[in-house]
């Protein structure tokens, strides 16, 4: 694995660098060589249901293997199901082991705040990613969620011209992610009262169930002329295809599936925008725990930018896979002059 992966990593969060390293040799990295113990960093996962979240939990499995992690981590990780008492029993577990930082991401944004805190009274850093929660004592690494949903919205309502009907195909419900995705899009739909959301329905961020629940609610809509989606934006489009119904444009995720459909795919070509919430967030929020750990870097919260391509950018190898499943996430990496993380597709 390691001789495969790409050695090369850029962190940058908000302007500025978090880090800009090799991991093959660390010019950034405080070496812990000298010393014999090993930070403890534990991966506490809520929902493990679709591939993002696999191929979230695969780029923590795959940095431990690599430099400067290998030498200076030691790496755990546990998921909970979307089970808040399970993941806070998993925490208390952790925070019984003495482990130096949690990287969570949360099944409920504020249900876990006690468990949190009794891990910051006891000196464990916490870093939420994701789905954040509001515990003060947490540091947050994300995307802007509202920004999300309102630039998907945004890109519907011009391509609409400001009248029609739309889907709406959101996420898990009660997540920090979903409420803060389906406010962005609710804010755009207010500035233009001649769009009319005429279904909202869950996907779970999964193209299977997006899938299966769009066939379901289809036969009884009217006309579409926009669909917005969370998660499983190429499942969405299948059973429109399967439904015989025209396509319309197309505001979604960073499915590999999806992404073909922007450049020709089953006999159809999507007009569209597909922005990602990067799976390599657990990265980031690793690599930001193994910094304030070691004390070269600041406790204070990220927000990353989150890579986006439309119809007219997407490129075959950089952002669109055809040799990989369509549930495969595209932007496990990042790319461009300013990339937050460059990482090969092995390492999903």
């Amino acid at each position: 694995m390691t001789n495969k992966l790409h050695r090369r990593v850029l962190l940058r969060a908000s302007g500025l660098a978090l880090a800009s390293a090799s991991f093959a040799a660390t010019p950034f990295a405080h070496s812990r060589a000298a010393n014999k113990k090993k930070f403890k960093i534990a991966l506490s996962n809520s929902y493990i249901g679709n591939k993002w979240r696999i191929e979230m939990e695969n780029l923590f499995k795959a940095a431990l293997l690599m430099e400067p992690y290998k030498s200076e981590v030691i790496g755990s990780w546990f998921n909970s199901g979307n089970d808040v008492s399970k993941q806070s029993q998993q925490m208390s577990n952790l925070i019984a082991e003495r482990v130096d930082a949690i990287v969570l991401n949360a099944a409920s944004p504020t249900a876990l705040d006690g468990i949190i805190k009794q891990a910051s009274d006891r000196g464990i850093l916490v870093v939420s990613f994701d789905n954040v929660v509001t515990a003060p004592s947490a540091l947050k690494v994300n995307t802007d969620q509202f920004e999300f949903g309102k630039t998907l919205a945004e890109f519907l309502a011009k391509k609409m011209g400001g009248k029609g009907n739309v889907i709406m195909v959101t996420g898990v419900a009660g997540t920090h992610v979903d409420l803060e995705r389906n406010r962005g899009a609710d804010s755009v739909w207010q500035q233009h009262p001649g769009i009319k959301v005429v279904s909202r329905y869950t996907g779970m961020w999964d193209s299977a169930t997006a899938e299966r629940n769009t066939a379901s609610v289809l036969p009884s809509l009217p006309q579409i002329d926009g669909i917005w989606c969370q998660g499983g934006t190429d499942g969405v489009i299948k059973a429109f295809i399967a439904a015989n119904r025209p396509i319309p444009p197309v505001a979604g995720e960073a499915e590999n599936g999806f992404r073909k459909f922007m450049i020709g795919y089953m006999g159809h070509k999507v007009d569209g925008i597909s922005i990602g919430q990067p799976p390599f967030l657990s990265l980031v929020a690793l690599e930001l725990a193994r910094r304030v750990l070691s004390g070269t870097y600041p406790k204070k919260d990220i927000t990353i930018p989150f890579p986006y391509v439309t119809s007219e950018t997407v490129k075959v190898g950089e952002t669109v896979f055809p040799n990989l499943p369509d549930s495969f996430f595209a932007d496990f990496t990042d790319a461009g002059e300013h990339a937050v993380l460059k990482i090969c597709v092995d390492a999903a």
